[in-house]
């Protein structure tokens, strides 16, 4: 943000750019004081109820801990951080996470954004009907979607075997058929969520911009790419933002599918065998901050990447 300040320098004014914040009037401050007394209370319990487990994580994550003999816990550092990096299962997990959270993101923004477009596009009595159909699958819970997945593909309970002529063949038996329904499932379940974000960003698109492409002569596929998805880039950023962040915290359709056999754990797998299993409460808090420090990373590469000021998107700027 810029503002310009003139001077007069021996008669003669001279007028320049001075880069910084506006500066705020009376009413502004009140308003912004205002909104900190309002919010100020739930901003401090919100940050007090998220930090407390991470920094208690962080504090076990130092310690030599199994629940079972709590008498031999010990202090060691960084010890147990070492332990888990020097580990192939660490990097496993953390392979297939990475894997099943940019194959379900990147289906899901397609998907999802061609199911905006329906339930953007869809008028009349029709839209309520087409939006209700399009939204169900995220309403179903995600342990019920997955003992519902497991169930079709299962070798005496399910019928997709036949359907797809696949035998007497244990789909989770097997990594990456196994990784691949665990996949679906996640796809079927969450593109409605991508899909009312990006609902929203088409929303928010100037309708005159792309009457005025169109007048120009700009072909629909110009017209999505120089007009519809630019406009779109905080919605884009949000819901991409949004998913990796769920997907790559994956548990539920593991747990159920294949409890993390067959090479399918996942970083909370590991997590919750490392905590709750095996009782190992000093590697299992640091599995869970090194799962925090992905999900930071990942925060971080979203927002240099689309560099979007959601404050200037929201028209404040």
């Amino acid at each position: 943000m810029s503002t310009t300040e003139t001077r007069s320098t021996g008669g003669v004014s001279v007028t320049k750019q001075v880069s910084g914040k506006p500066r705020m009037t009376d009413k502004t401050r009140a308003e912004a004081r205002l909104g900190w007394y309002l919010a100020g209370p739930a901003f401090v319990i919100l940050v007090a109820v998220t930090g407390y487990p991470i920094l208690q994580a962080l504090y076990e994550s130092l310690f030599s801990f199994r629940l079972t003999a709590p008498a031999d816990r010990e202090f060691i550092g960084l010890k147990n951080y070492g332990v888990i990096l020097s580990d192939s299962l660490w990097w496993k997990a953390l392979g297939n996470t990475a894997m099943i959270t940019v194959v379900t993101v990147a289906v899901e923004l397609v998907i999802g954004f061609a199911l905006a477009m329906v339930m953007h596009k869809v008028l009349g009595w029709l839209r309520p009907i087409v939006r209700t159909a399009i939204l169900i699958p995220y309403a179903v819970i995600t342990v019920v979607s997955a003992y519902a997945w497991q169930y079709a593909f299962g070798l005496t309970t399910g019928f997709m075997n036949t359907v797809l002529g696949l035998g007497d063949y244990d789909v989770f038996a097997h990594k990456w058929s196994a990784l691949a329904v665990i996949c679906l499932s996640e796809i079927w379940k969450t593109t409605p969520f991508i899909s009312l974000l990006l609902l929203a960003g088409l929303a928010q698109v100037p309708s005159d911009m792309t009457e005025a492409a169109k007048v120009d002569g700009a072909t629909a596929w110009e017209r999505l790419w120089k007009v519809t998805l630019p406009n779109m880039k905080a919605s884009i950023m949000v819901a991409l933002l949004f998913r990796a962040l769920d997907a790559f915290r994956i548990f539920d359709n593991v747990y159920i599918m294949t409890n993390g056999a067959a090479g399918t754990e996942t970083v909370s797998s590991l997590a919750y065998n490392q905590t709750i299993s095996r009782l190992e409460i000093g590697l299992g808090s640091a599995v869970s901050v090194l799962l925090f420090v992905c999900v930071l990373a990942i925060c971080f590469v979203a927002i240099k990447v689309f560099k979007v000021d959601l404050a200037r998107a929201r028209g404040e700027g």
